[in-house]
């Protein structure tokens, strides 16, 4: 990975040892994974393995279930049938407080209480290790401040969640995951609501957290830069996790996005860009 956050290798199963030895990412795997909404099935027959550390993205039009899905990797939605481990463990058979150890998300637009304080919604991450009652220690009340700073809210903690933009409320919903401190972090479009600078921030962050990162994301053009592998979903299935060059590649963004794909490299890095243009029309 590319970096370090502030908050690698934080928390364990006591609040005096938030900060310690807890295992930094884990490898996931699925395996015939179906997947529903309601009563309705979206997506069926999904079968890969993540190496632990790597960044994923996950892609496809709208409906196609990338929310679905990672609401059943983060186990709040049992699978129709298959089965998800986290380094060999079965995630829907593990304790709701085991599973909040292992698996931390951050929802499509997800609203904290209004009432609340930034610090207070992002101490919410602290709770699977807290002991019934045990709350606001100065080391727990650390985390919270360093989680702030590592999504740019240094100053925020008393920050009235009604105040805050669209923008900042994603990023306290950010900082919350981090203090939850997961071997695997779940991003629904995370940079929904971000201008462009935190977008770029967020996602090199994303990248640089020694954890296991999975994140659905509707821009290809930052899924192809920002992600090691990337799951295309299309039609209830998907295709096989891939290298964005190849998950990417011309025809496949054609086929499910209907867009031209056009990977160039950047005039001063020489990195390669993928480009996305309208399908030209039909003479």
């Amino acid at each position: 990975m590319n970096g370090r956050s502030d908050l690698d290798g934080r928390a364990a199963d006591q609040p005096a040892n938030l900060a310690e030895n807890r295992s930094s990412a884990a490898a996931l795997e699925v395996h015939g994974l179906a997947c529903a909404a309601g009563r309705r099935t979206v997506v069926a027959d999904v079968t890969f393995a993540i190496q632990a550390g790597e960044t994923i993205g996950i892609v496809g039009p709208n409906g196609t279930g990338k929310t679905t899905l990672l609401q059943t990797l983060a186990g709040v939605r049992r699978p129709v049938r298959g089965q998800v481990t986290v380094d060999g463990q079965v995630l829907h058979e593990m304790s709701s407080r085991q599973r909040a150890r292992t698996v931390a998300m951050v929802a499509q637009d997800e609203r904290p209480p209004a009432d609340l304080r930034a610090g207070e919604v992002v101490a919410l991450g602290l709770t699977p290790y807290l002991p019934p009652w045990g709350a606001g220690s100065p080391h727990e009340q650390q985390v919270v401040q360093d989680a702030l700073a590592t999504v740019d809210l240094a100053g925020f903690a008393d920050r009235p969640v009604h105040r805050l933009s669209g923008g900042e409320r994603q990023r306290v919903l950010l900082a919350r995951a981090l203090a939850q401190n997961t071997p695997v972090l779940l991003l629904d479009e995370p940079t929904n609501h971000l201008d462009i600078t935190h977008r770029l921030e967020l996602l090199t962050l994303a990248r640089g957290l020694n954890r296991t990162v999975i994140m659905a994301l509707h821009d290809l053009a930052l899924a192809d830069r920002y992600c090691d592998r990337i799951l295309v979903l299309h039609n209830g299935t998907a295709y096989p996790l891939a290298p964005p060059a190849t998950a990417l590649a011309p025809e496949v963004v054609d086929t499910v996005f209907g867009v031209r794909a056009l990977r160039v490299p950047h005039p001063e890095t020489g990195d390669p860009h993928l480009l996305i243009t309208p399908r030209e029309p039909a003479p």
